[in-house]
Parts: C-alpha cells; structure tokens; sequence
C-alpha cells in the first residue's frame, strides 16, 4: 500500500516518544469494581472533566474464575514530578 512505509515509521517514532516520556513514574491504582456499570460511571467521570490526558488512564479487566469474580480497575499514570 502507498504510504505504508511512511506511516509505520511515524507510529514507531510515536510509541518510541511515549516511552521515554513514561520513563520516570508508575501507575497508580484509584479505582477497583466487580459492576461493570459503576466501572463506566467512574471512567465517563474521571474523563469528563477534562484534567486528565486519555492516554494517562489505564482500563484493566482482571478476568475472573469461579473463585473470584471479575474485577474492573482503573489506573492512572503519575509521574515522579507530580507523587
């Protein structure tokens, strides 16, 4: 495809420049659920207002068995400046 090769170049130079930027700092856990319904209310919450860059929010569904039901989580990125 045309512009292949240009367009994979520009999406590893990206990912390289968020790697670095992630450098110094760690996720931080602020919200836990097993509802699935509180899990969206909190994630449209949290980004609605508009402080936090979506790509600072991490969305993890811990995959649940019989022993332990299905977890929601949500973590958010903060760096070493900001704890």
């Amino acid at each position: 495809m045309p512009g292949q090769r240009k367009r994979k170049a520009q999406q590893r130079r990206e990912s390289e420049a968020w790697r670095a930027a992630r450098q110094n700092g760690r996720w931080e856990r602020r919200f836990a659920t097993q509802d699935q319904a509180e899990f969206k209310a909190y994630v449209h919450e949290l980004l609605r207002d508009g402080t936090l860059n979506p790509e600072d929010v991490r969305l993890d569904m811990l995959c649940g068995r019989l022993t332990h039901p299905t977890t929601h989580v949500v973590s958010v990125w903060v760096g070493d400046d900001q704890a």
